[in-house]
This record gives C-alpha cells, sequence and structure tokens, in this order.
C-alpha cells in the first residue's frame, strides 16, 4: 500500500511540475509572459482571498483614473467599500469617469479632484486643500508617452515632470497623512520596457539629443523603481509601505493612442485594463504585502529589477535622483514681484 501511494504521489505531482517548467519557458519569452496570456496562467497561482477585503474606511488616492489601469483600480477599490478620490488632469473626463464609476458600483464613496501631476503648483493647491486626513493608498497611475519634446510651467520635460517629479513631489506633500494611515501604501505603475534602460541623468531635458518618447517613458518608468526603493528605505520605522509594478502589456487608451503600431500588432493579445489594474489593486489592500517593502511587482510576486548588466546604476546616481526630485519639493520662495498682479488662488476639487 505504502508503495502505491508513493506512486500516485509521485505521478499527481508530474502535471505542477510540467506547468511550473512551461510558465518558466513562456517567460523568458517575454511577450508570452507580459501579454494576456500570461496573465492568465500566473492567475492559477493567485490566492483569491487575497483581495476579499473589506477596505470600509480606507482613503485611497489614484492619479490618472478617469481611463485604463486607474479607472479600472479605482472602480476595484471602490467596489470593496474603499473611499476612492479620482486625480485626474481632465476635469471633463474626470467627472465621465466619476458617473460611470458611481453607476457600475453604485459606491457613494467615490470623489473627483482636479489634479495635473505634472504642474507642481496643481499638486500643492491640492495638498494644502486636503486638510487632516489620513491617506491609505496613493497610486501613482497617470503618465506620459509624449511625441515631441514638451515642457511644464517649471521648464522640465513633460515625461520625466509627469512620470517621476510630480509624484515624488506629491508624496511629500501627503507624507504626514499617509503617516497617520494604520497601514499606508504607496504604489507606482511602473513598466516592462524599464528593463531596457538604465537610470541616466543625463541631458533629462533632452536638449543635446533627438527627443525619443519610447526612451524617455521607459526611463522614467526605471526612476520611478529606483524611487520605490529609496522611499521605502526611508520609510523605515513608520507605518508607509512603497512599491512599484508593471501591468504587463494592457489595452488601454494611452497604449492605442501613444503606441498605435504596437496595439495594432498585439490587440489580441493585449491584457484588459482590468487585468492590468489586478496587481496594483493587490498591492493596495493585501496584507501579504507589507513584508516586501520596496519591492518591484509583476503578477503579485516580485521581480528581480535588472535583468541586463548595463543597467545596473551606481549609488552616486541614486542619491542624484532622489535630489533632483527633492529639490522640487521645497523650491525657493518666489522674487517679490513687482508692479500690477494678482495671485491666482483656488480649490483644486
Amino acid at each position: 500500500m505504502s508503495v502505491t501511494v508513493g506512486l500516485d504521489s509521485g505521478f499527481n505531482a508530474i502535471p505542477a511540475v510540467l506547468d511550473r517548467i512551461r510558465t518558466e519557458v513562456l517567460d523568458r519569452s517575454i511577450v508570452f509572459s507580459f501579454d494576456r496570456t500570461g496573465y492568465e496562467r500566473h492567475a492559477r497561482r493567485f490566492r483569491q482571498d487575497d483581495l476579499d477585503v473589506d477596505a470600509r474606511g480606507r482613503v485611497c488616492l489614484v492619479t490618472g483614473a478617469n481611463s485604463g489601469i486607474g479607472f479600472a483600480t479605482a472602480e476595484a477599490l471602490a467596489r470593496r467599500g474603499a473611499s476612492v478620490w479620482l486625480l485626474c488632469r481632465d476635469l471633463g473626463r474626470g467627472r465621465r469617469a466619476l458617473r460611470e464609476l458611481r453607476a457600475r458600483t453604485g459606491s457613494g464613496a467615490l470623489e473627483l479632484a482636479q489634479v495635473d501631476v505634472s504642474d507642481l503648483a496643481s499638486l500643492r493647491r491640492f495638498a494644502a486643500d486636503w486638510g487632516p486626513t489620513p491617506v491609505d493608498v496613493l497610486v501613482h497611475n497617470a503618465g506620459v508617452l509624449p511625441d515631441v519634446r514638451q515642457l511644464n510651467s517649471a521648464g522640465l520635460e513633460r515625461t520625466l515632470a509627469t512620470n517621476v517629479v510630480g509624484p515624488f513631489v506629491l508624496t511629500q506633500l501627503l507624507w504626514a497623512r499617509l503617516a497617520a494611515s494604520a497601514a499606508a501604501r504607496v504604489i507606482f505603475v511602473s513598466s516592462g520596457g524599464m528593463y531596457a534602460q538604465r537610470l541616466d541623468l543625463d541631458d533629462l531635458d533632452w536638449t543635446r539629443r533627438r527627443f525619443d518618447g519610447v526612451a524617455a517613458y521607459a526611463q522614467t518608468k526605471r526612476m520611478q523603481v529606483v524611487l520605490a526603493e529609496l522611499l521605502a528605505a526611508r520609510a523605515a520605522g513608520t507605518r508607509i509601505t512603497a512599491h512599484a509594478m508593471h501591468p504587463g502589456w494592457a489595452d488601454t487608451p494611452a497604449v492605442r493612442t501613444s503606441l498605435p503600431r504596437f496595439h495594432r500588432w498585439m490587440a489580441s493579445r493585449l491584457r484588459s485594463p482590468e487585468q492590468g489594474a489586478d496587481t496594483v489593486v493587490w498591492l493596495a489592500l493585501s496584507a501579504s504585502v507589507a513584508a516586501h517593502n520596496g519591492a518591484f511587482w509583476f503578477d503579485r510576486v516580485p521581480q528581480p529589477t535588472h535583468l541586463l548588466p548595463f543597467t545596473h546604476e551606481a549609488t552616486a546616481d541614486r542619491q542624484a535622483l532622489w535630489d533632483l526630485c527633492a529639490r522640487y519639493v521645497n523650491p525657493p520662495p518666489p522674487r517679490k514681484a513687482s508692479g500690477r498682479g494678482a495671485r491666482a488662488g483656488g480649490s483644486a476639487t
């Protein structure tokens, strides 16, 4: 009997071993890992009860929540009872998203604030208006991949301003509110494209080379991963954890407009926005996340941050990135204005 049981156990283990081998082979292909089939394969190992969470009482801020992964994230959080704020640059699109999310979820705890992550003044207005309410989840989802070089009002290249400096500044402005949470999560929605780039702080404004929107985007996504690690280290001893993740290749309006050829080529294989948002929601709500502060995640599993030797950065470059972003948190006061002029003000909501 013991021999038979031993043989049965061995045979029963074979499918699991073969499935693991198959997953490892397909994941190395990138295409069959980042695409929809990759998500479906990886999802078989998910613990579904990780997201059986009553999120009532939690306050979640999601940038770029009017469409795509941000919209799907906001919906999933609202369905679990969280109080969700949509931080959107375009007020009209934000209002449409708010109406649709309220209709879909039946939630009365959805709110909208007009926030342009690339505009430091907009971030400061929002943070000043927020008040003492603790923030439990801050999702940095808003991002841009412009075709041409653009500058924001502070003279920063727009990709850098939106994807890196803005999220860093908003995190710092809300740090006290995050620290007031029982278990705050800061989440950067990065990209697998960052694997092909190293942390490069030379010519961040693209004045000495021809602008490449895809390269600029991937470089800023690498910066997000580094910032998540640095924020996690500086949050030691607090109840704040910081994480970066990449959603795989999801079918979102941003992909359709910024990468039209890629979208046409991969249309049948792209993940849904909900599949792309799954790890964001899991990072926001799962109790098992806190033990991995500063990790880089893909489909709920920590991943290496470097796959190619030339992409490793020096410690000095990491500190330089932090210093670059930090200088925009508390800029020097403006010179006293002369002549006529009125200071504009108003609510960001």
